[in-house]
């Protein structure tokens, strides 16, 4: 009876153990995603509409998602040194992100792209 007490006790901590391996193995990074002054070309900078008060640009550096106000338009974005998605339309777009030094223009303003989030890959 020890003996099958003692094998069961081991393979639950062992479990235990393994699990928690696992889990600190898939945790997401933190986002360190921030807003930064524009004027450098390696950051991102999106331009987005938001009723009532136009067309507003914002700059970002470093990995992570940033939410934009609620129904926003993206209308410009320019991806610097970084790969980019935005999130719209329940999804990531585009699935493999915007390449580095890119910029996409959305002309029929005030139309544009609708986002909630910019994603720095």
């Amino acid at each position: 009876m020890k003996q099958t007490v003692k094998r069961a006790a081991t393979a639950a901590a062992t479990t235990v153990t393994l699990t928690a391996s696992l889990t600190a193995l898939t945790a997401t990074s933190a986002s360190a995603i921030n807003q930064v002054d524009c004027g450098r070309a390696d950051f991102v900078q999106v331009t987005y509409h938001y009723a009532g008060y136009g067309d507003m640009d914002v700059c970002l550096a470093n990995a992570g998602d940033f939410p934009l106000p609620g129904n926003s338009w993206i209308t410009r974005i320019s991806t610097g040194d970084n790969r980019v998605q935005w999130f719209g339309n329940g999804a990531w777009q585009p699935a493999a992100g915007i390449n580095k030094w890119t910029v996409m223009t959305w002309p029929n303003h005030p139309g544009g792209v609708s986002a909630s989030w910019i994603q720095i890959l």
